[in-house]
């Protein structure tokens, strides 16, 4: 990821970064490199604007909205399963 941001930032070119981690925590992004990180955000917000966005995620809330629905499907499944075995006609 380094070498692609290197690239883009030497050739004034654009790049879009979407990420959940606070700038403190991208030493974790770059296997635990505080060094590297700091570089790779140092060419990132050189000629930037970051823009903030709070809320709840779209993923988190989807995948919260799939477990509500999950056990009405394994209710439905389980009595389909059972009509099939008492032969229900």
């Amino acid at each position: 990821m380094f070498q692609a941001i290197c690239e883009r930032y030497e050739t004034h070119q654009a790049i879009v970064l979407i990420s959940n981690k606070a700038f403190a925590g991208w030493g974790q992004v770059f296997a635990g490199d505080p060094i590297m990180a700091s570089a790779a955000l140092d060419r990132l917000l050189h000629r930037s604007t970051v823009i903030h966005i709070r809320g709840e995620s779209y993923g988190l809330k989807e995948k919260r909205q799939a477990r509500t629905v999950t056990p009405r499907v394994e209710v439905a499944a389980q009595t389909l399963s059972s009509a099939a075995r008492n032969g229900a006609k």
